[in-house]
């Protein structure tokens, strides 16, 4: 059985579910590479215009696989090093692919799922989802997770969640602005679907330029902010142009 389902729909909307159910979508170092190069190969298929990731079964995704995660301890740490730079890769990856992605989160999505949740552009939650960063209850850290979830969320309310390690539904997620819809768990996905292929239908150009600009400016002081978006304004106006004399 394969760790990671890969299903192409119409419209360029290109669905990923993690396909480890009696494990609640665990990640483990297979899943984690499976899933890694299908972002990276949907990053260069011009047939690929958004992407949407769920999960089988009653999950989201469980976190890290605990079981793999024991047999890292102790040793030369070379293990545990190489597992930490995998997932560190694969969270810088969402950013930098040219394609949205939209988070179809049901179930549990706890620690490195919620984590993975978040790394997504979007996340259309279930109602009764459960999202949080319990790994402070078993004496470790929300450590790769917490960039993202600083960045979206803000100081205070991040801290809550990773110190307190308390859980929220769908509807706290989407107050807090981590959601971009709470709905049933039966139309989660059918909606997550509907999202992607909504941005799916724009400029592939546009979708591209406005995810990088995006996350350029996210990071970058008001002025070298604006300058960016000037940048991209000029390439944008000429691509614009030259299409029009093309066409």
């Amino acid at each position: 059985m394969t760790v990671l389902a890969i299903d192409d729909l119409d419209a360029g909307v290109r669905v990923l579910t993690l396909n480890r159910p009696l494990k609640h979508n665990a990640l483990d170092t297979t899943l984690t590479k499976a899933l890694l190069e299908a972002l990276e190969a949907a990053h260069g298929d011009t047939t690929c215009r958004a992407l949407v990731l769920t999960g089988a079964g009653p999950s989201f995704c469980a976190g890290a696989d605990t079981k793999e995660f024991a047999q890292f301890s102790g040793g030369d740490g070379s293990l545990a090093q190489d597992r930490a730079d995998l997932t560190t890769r694969l969270h810088a990856t969402f950013a930098k692919i040219d394609k949205p992605v939209v988070a179809a989160v049901r179930g549990n999505a706890l620690g490195g799922g919620a984590g993975l949740a978040l790394a997504c552009d979007l996340l259309v939650a279930a109602d009764d989802m459960r999202f949080g960063y319990p790994e402070v209850r078993h004496g470790i850290v929300a450590a790769v997770v917490m960039a993202n979830l600083v960045r979206q969320l803000g100081r205070k309310t991040a801290f809550s969640l990773v110190a307190t390690a308390r859980l929220i539904d769908g509807s706290e997620a989407q107050r807090l602005g981590l959601a971009l819809e709470s709905l049933p768990a039966s139309q989660v996905l059918g909606r997550a679907v509907e999202v992607a292929a909504g941005m799916a239908a724009w400029s592939p150009v546009a979708m591209a330029a406005t995810k990088r600009l995006f996350y350029r400016v996210a990071e970058l002081p008001l002025e070298a902010a604006l300058d960016a978006g000037r940048d991209t304004n000029i390439i944008m106006r000429n691509f614009g142009k030259a299409a029009a004399v093309v066409g």
